[in-house]
C-alpha cells in the first residue's frame, strides 16, 4: 500500500522544469538575424533603417526578458 501511495503522489506532483521555449528562441534568432540584414542595408533610407534598428533591438531586448521571466516562474 505504501509503494502504491509513494507512487500516485510521484504522479500527481507538479513538473517544476521550464520549458525550454523553443519558439521564443527561434523569435529571437529571426530578430538578430534581422537586425544583421538592417545593418547591412545602405544608409540612405530617410532615418527609417535606424528607426527599426531601434525597433528590432527592443523587440530584442523585451523577448530576452520573455525568456528570463518565464525561466524564473
Amino acid at each position: 500500500m505504501k509503494r502504491f501511495v509513494a507512487v500516485m503522489l510521484c504522479l500527481a506532483a507538479p513538473v517544476a522544469f521550464a520549458d525550454p521555449q523553443p519558439k521564443m528562441k527561434e523569435a529571437l534568432e529571426h530578430l538578430k538575424n534581422a537586425k544583421a540584414a538592417l545593418q547591412a542595408a545602405s544608409a540612405d533610407k530617410g532615418g527609417h533603417r535606424v528607426k527599426a534598428i531601434e525597433k528590432v533591438n527592443e523587440a530584442i531586448e523585451q523577448t530576452e526578458k520573455g525568456i528570463a521571466f518565464d525561466n524564473k516562474h
